[in-house]
């Protein structure tokens, strides 16, 4: 099926078809960018931190609310990728390529385009330092920074990649390795990891179990294969009702899971895996490993520890309802870098971008932000090459569904939103502001129904 034949057979998604051929349409006109290697000014009335999910989004909204030559954008990656595609990449579902496109591709036409790294943030003075001695001050700064990955926190990695039988999705220069270890997979223990960390998008971690699994019984491997998921965390999913559907399917694969165990080192040579007891100090377990995919450790950016704008932990410190910051309040967060209580995904960054440009337009005009977000977060669960579960949850870890039927069963339809549907709404609806979240949707069938 076709991205435009999902879009069209899904009733509720078909409203929003006009208004993103519209959005294409407009983003279709040349694109003009400079860098800081060129003229740049010195002063932005928006200016916003990073080139990823939120900060393209924010940069959109921006550019309609103030115009084009007021808003700038500092990221200094020249690719700009679409992560959550990489989980049916590192099984071999999709190609690596399309998940990427120029930096200059998706900012927006006519929005400065600063190609630097973030040094400093001194919001007390309403202005950030950025590489080469560059200063630029701001009237209002959208933070979305995204966050890190801390392979290096691991012992062995991440020299471990060169060598077989290893992989992670988390990385582009790792994900297709996940695939290499997949096929060449003949029988053992295949392990997969989750870290005693935050982490983006927390259901990435088993997806690709599932569709391992889902591999090697396509492929007559499952009778030889032991399945393990060895997780730092003590549950299997946050949300009660797409934790019990989890664990059904588990038990079904004869999956082994093991909570409180923390990847801590690889030895590649031996293919071992090392992994500390969480509930039992000091206690370590070694397991041989013929396929191993490693979700790292993550944290927040190296410049927001110890900043201003960030709490103890180094993630920027925003109202959960509002996501304008806590003490300065010219200062909004969006995504990933934030404290906000919910899971790390582009499906959060959605619901944000829509509340937060609320936000800034009341303070723009002196009024209190009326708006508020309810954590929604979105995590399509795929446990085969052709099934997913559709996770939709708020604050509180309550169900929050789109769609007037259970979302915890197996679908194929859920499965294309995965793989079809949501990159077209990607690129084509977030990136240039026109998606702001299912809750339009959610509202239009739900009061259909009454």
């Amino acid at each position: 099926m076709t991205t435009v034949g999902l879009v069209s057979s899904c009733a509720g998604v078909r409203p929003m078809v006009p208004l993103l051929r519209q959005g294409v349409q407009k983003m279709r006109s040349s694109q003009f960018h400079t860098t800081a290697r060129s003229a740049s000014k010195d002063y932005y009335e928006v200016l916003v931190l990073g080139g990823g999910t939120g900060g393209v989004s924010m940069s959109a909204r921006m550019k309609r609310k103030v115009g084009a030559g007021n808003v700038a954008v500092v990221e200094p990656s020249e690719k700009h990728y679409y992560q959550p595609l990489w989980t049916l990449v590192g099984a071999g579902a999709k190609p690596l390529a399309p998940c990427s496109r120029p930096t200059a591709s998706v900012i927006p036409s006519g929005v400065k385009w600063i190609q630097s790294r973030v040094q400093k943030l001194d919001p007390d003075k309403n202005c950030v330092h950025l590489e080469n001695n560059q200063k630029i001050s701001y009237k209002y700064l959208i933070i979305a920074l995204g966050l890190q990955l801390h392979f290096e926190k691991i012992k062995g990695l991440p020299e471990a990649f060169s060598a077989p039988k290893i992989g992670s999705n988390y990385s582009v220069h790792t994900v297709e390795k996940t695939w290499k270890a997949l096929q060449d997979f003949q029988g053992g223990n295949a392990i997969f990891t989750f870290p005693n960390t935050p982490v983006k998008c927390a259901g990435a971690p088993q997806k690709i179990m599932y569709l391992s699994e889902a591999y090697m019984r396509k492929t007559g491997k499952r009778p030889k294969a032991k399945i393990i998921f060895n997780t730092a965390l003590g549950v299997i999913f946050g949300v009660q009702k797409y934790a019990d559907a989890l664990l059904e399917i588990i038990k079904s694969r004869d999956i082994t899971v093991n909570y409180k165990y923390n990847l801590v080192e690889v030895r590649a040579d031996k293919q071992e895996a090392v992994f500390e007891n969480l509930d039992k100090s000091g206690e370590t377990e070694v397991y041989q490993y013929e396929m191993l995919h490693v979700t790292p450790p993550m944290g927040p950016q190296n410049v927001l520890l110890n900043s201003p704008v960030s709490d103890a932990g180094g993630w920027v410190d925003v109202d959960k309802e509002t996501l304008q910051h806590k003490k300065y309040p010219n200062v909004f967060g969006i995504g990933d870098c934030t404290n906000l209580p919910t899971s790390k995904t582009a499906a959060a960054v959605a619901g944000q971008s829509g509340v937060l440009d609320k936000t800034i337009s009341c303070v723009m005009k002196g009024k209190p932000p009326a708006k508020k977000y309810d954590g929604y977060t979105s995590c399509p669960l795929v446990t085969n090459y052709n099934r997913a579960i559709l996770a939709e949850f708020d604050y509180s870890a309550q169900p929050l569904e789109t769609f007037p039927f259970d979302q915890s069963k197996e679908r194929l339809t859920s499965f294309h939103m995965k793989a079809d549907l949501m990159p077209f709404l990607y690129w084509h609806g977030l990136l240039k502001g026109y998606w702001g979240g299912p809750a339009p949707i959610r509202k239009l069938l739900h009061l259909g129904l009454k």
